[in-house]
């Protein structure tokens, strides 16, 4: 067994943080009477003839704010109806460059919004207001971001990739389609069953079992099953990949392994982008076929994935292969269905 840890490139960086000055920006709140769209229904309306008095009226508005729009289309035309910052056009009591950049310097010594505040005798929510405008407000904001490690198996059965996804059984369709609360503890307390998936790392063909637990019997039982179906598509699987799951890290689980002669590393312990392509056969899957649609019991769910599988692995393109379906990555072979 071996535990696979993020590889990380490391390189010195020198980072600069400038303040960035951008677009004022008005995010228009919900129950906002005004928008640049009634604001210019205003002016038509006072174009034709309409009263400031009747133009507010129909609008909801104060006379005033009528008046407000008006005066300010004539001064600026249609660009003076939109919206403006709240930011006041002078600030007396800002900082000065020469200050600022003393805070920003002492941040870059790694000190925190305190020790800075104590170091230059200034309260801490003036630091904290200048490091969140410069995009220091977190020490991380220093640190350079580790480069994205992408990486792909050359040949089918090099690398698969289990996981496993608790799902609530289901007893009738809930309320959250029907809208019918009444009932709705009858569901609760049926239990869980479990979505174990295999997905190869080259091909992205995925395997998949609902069974009733994430224990070793079942997560052993899925490895023999998921080994033989790569088999049948003439696939030799060389090593899996897992999370530090008990079941995972049990006798059963090694001796298995062991008997089908196959590899088995464990992600590193809080990292599950790891096994990544595992996670993200699990989003899809969740998506398109378990939540897909209403179902009115766990066994109508279940019958719906083999259709759905069968439909990933031969035919649903796939992002990662330049739009083209799992099996077409294996070698052409009729009776697989793939030397079309």
């Amino acid at each position: 067994m071996e535990v696979v840890r993020a590889g990380l490139s490391v390189e010195a960086v020198a980072t600069t943080h400038t303040g960035l000055k951008t677009e004022p920006r008005m995010d228009i709140h919900k129950n906002a009477r005004t928008t640049p769209h009634s604001r210019m229904l205003m002016i038509e309306r006072l174009r034709s003839g309409w009263a400031v008095a009747e133009v507010a009226q129909a609008l909801g508005v104060d006379p005033g704010t009528v008046r407000k729009w008006r005066d300010r289309f004539a001064a600026e035309g249609e660009a003076g109806l939109a919206d403006r910052s709240s930011q006041p056009p002078h600030s007396p009591d800002r900082l000065g460059e020469r200050e600022e950049a003393a805070i920003l310097a002492l941040r870059r010594d790694r000190l925190s919004g305190p020790a800075i505040a104590r170091r230059l005798a200034r309260p801490v929510s003036t630091i904290g207001v200048v490091l969140r405008r410069h995009g220091l407000g977190r020490l991380s904001a220093l640190d350079p971001r580790p480069p994205v490690t992408r990486y792909e198996r050359e040949q089918p059965g090099e690398l698969i990739h289990i996981d496993i996804k608790k799902l609530g059984r289901i007893n009738g369709i809930g309320h959250r389609i029907t809208g019918d609360r009444s009932g709705q503890s009858n569901g609760r307390g049926i239990g869980w069953e479990y979505l174990h998936v295999a997905v190869d790392d080259r091909s992205r063909l995925a395997f998949t079992q609902l069974l009733p637990s994430e224990r070793r019997q079942d997560a052993t039982a899925f490895l023999n099953s998921s080994l033989a179906w790569f088999r049948s598509l003439g696939i030799t699987v060389q090593r899996v990949m897992t999370d530090n799951g008990s079941a995972y890290r049990s006798r059963d689980f090694a001796a298995a392994c062991a008997d089908n002669k196959v590899a088995h590393k464990r992600t590193r312990p809080y990292t599950p982008k790891t096994n990544g392509k595992a996670e993200r056969f699990i989003q899809s899957s969740i998506r398109e076929w378990a939540y897909a649609r209403p179902f009115n019991s766990s066994a109508q769910r279940h019958a719906a994935m083999p259709p759905w599988l069968h439909d990933y692995n031969t035919a649903r393109p796939h992002s990662a292969l330049n739009g083209k379906p799992p099996i077409s990555r294996l070698p052409k072979d009729n009776l697989l269905g793939n030397d079309i």
